[in-house]
């Protein structure tokens, strides 16, 4: 079966969307690190409804939500690529996933400091 480019525009946008939702829901349904992520995304916002948060801080926690999601999204492909490409461990392939790993850390440490300025004052 060979791929056809669809170039028409709505059609061709609509297919794109369509792969993109797939993506999201494979990565969503097979990785235990997504699955987490996902998982405390919901109880944040479930949280955000709780204390009843500002749209700024809406917005705040909204990005830093979608940030660490995008960023182990594409951790995720980097290591199912390099894990293709050379199945067994190699040095400078671990060093290419460790550096990939550590995008994702500094998203969820960046996230982590939202979410402490968001709900520190409304704990103490």
């Amino acid at each position: 079966m060979e791929f056809q480019k669809d170039n028409t525009f709505f059609t061709g946008r609509l297919k794109s969307v369509t792969y993109a939702f797939k993506g999201a829901v494979k990565l969503i349904t097979t990785e235990h690190s997504i699955m987490v992520q996902f998982s405390l995304g919901i109880l944040l916002s479930i949280t955000g409804f709780y204390f009843n948060i500002t749209s700024t801080e809406w917005l705040f926690q909204t990005m830093a939500i979608g940030l660490v999601m995008s960023i182990e999204g594409l951790n995720t492909a980097v290591e199912k690529i390099a894990d293709f490409i050379h199945p067994n461990y190699h040095e400078r392939i671990g060093f290419i996933k460790d550096i990939a790993a550590g995008a994702v850390f500094f998203a969820a440490i960046t996230a982590i400091i939202i979410g402490l300025i968001i709900y520190m004052p409304r704990f103490l």
